[in-house]
């Protein structure tokens, strides 16, 4: 499928990414489609110009946003979809859609996390599911928080995609005097290592919740990047450097930041929170959480080694106490 720069833009999402990136796009582009699932979000939205819910600083200019709750509505409108419902929910999400709608289509996926239902990452599910090709499939990666966007803190972002022309469009759309984009053809690399890093902010924050110190996450996080690249070297064997932005760089500003839910999550199971107490304090997703899950049998697939991994499902899927995983963790790191 041929793309034009005016090519019609939908986000699919009413989270915090999807606001950030809306917010992006609505100031690149003259037209820009929304879908959110929440009516009364759609008309806060276009009464007031911000998401009630998410990101309330992120101003828009309405006239120039078709909102609607009508997905098959938009996606038949639009060439380009940007995916940013957490991946807990795209199946839910997806499954009204007609099966052959997005065959057509060139899709972005902004989501950090694995489809539960089939343990895939969202590449490959909307590959085998929609039917659609891989060189019209890409991804958005950090290292990047919504929450800075949304005050125009500089900001940097890689967008994927074997097909290097619509890279470099999706980038257009999403660059400006904030934000700057870098392209990238290893699709299933920076989508694995984007989901991967989740996991490295659960052990973070349970590291840091249970009082281990900065020397410790220092260790814990460059033998953190081993991990993923052990991994997507495993799965998708190509050339690649993991110590540029798009695996480093996103590793360490989930791992570190006030802003990262992974870290947040993983900091109050450290201190003895409860799964159910950790969940209902967060106002928003830890794609971590359902990351580990499915990593951990895919993993197990390539037969790679995965220590850290390894300690978090542990820790979150098996009821293991925090402090004597760690304790065993840190007689094996180097």
């Amino acid at each position: 499928m041929g793309l034009k720069e005016n090519s019609r833009v939908l986000v699919i999402g009413g989270g915090s990414w999807a606001t950030a990136l809306s917010k992006l796009v609505s100031e690149n582009k003259k037209e820009l489609f929304w879908w959110m699932r929440n009516e009364d979000s759609i008309a806060h939205l276009n009464k007031f110009g911000h998401n009630p819910k998410y990101l309330q600083s992120a101003s828009f200019e309405t006239s120039n946003i078709e909102l609607d709750s009508d997905l098959t509505a938009l996606v038949s409108k639009a060439e380009i979809l940007i995916v940013a419902v957490p991946s807990a929910f795209i199946h839910e999400t997806l499954k009204v859609l007609p099966k052959d709608i997005l065959k057509d289509k060139v899709i972005f996926s902004a989501v950090k996390g694995m489809i539960p239902e089939y343990n895939v990452i969202p590449a490959r599910y909307f590959h085998k599911h929609f039917d659609v090709p891989y060189e019209n499939i890409g991804i958005i990666c950090g290292p990047c928080h919504a929450e800075e966007i949304a005050m125009e803190r500089l900001s940097y972002l890689t967008v994927a995609c074997s097909n290097q022309e619509k890279a470099k469009l999706m980038a257009s759309y999403l660059s400006c005097r904030y934000v700057n984009t870098k392209v990238s053809d290893d699709l299933f690399g920076t989508e694995f290592s984007a989901i991967l890093k989740n996991v490295y902010a659960l052990a973070a924050g349970i590291t840091s919740g249970l009082g281990y110190g900065d020397n410790f996450q220092a260790i814990l996080i460059s033998n953190s990047i081993r991990e993923i690249e052990k991994f997507i070297d495993a799965v998708h064997p190509i050339h690649r450097d993991t110590k540029t932005s798009a695996y480093l760089g996103d590793l360490l500003v989930t791992a570190y930041s006030k802003f990262s839910r992974n870290r947040s999550f993983g900091f109050m199971i450290g201190k003895g929170y409860s799964l159910k107490t950790a969940q209902m304090e967060m106002n928003m997703i830890a794609e971590g959480y359902y990351a580990v899950k499915s990593l951990s049998k895919v993993k197990k697939e390539f037969n790679v080694d995965m220590p850290i991994l390894d300690c978090v499902y542990a820790i979150l899927y098996e009821n293991a106490s925090p402090r004597k995983k760690i304790n065993a963790l840190t007689e094996i790191l180097d």
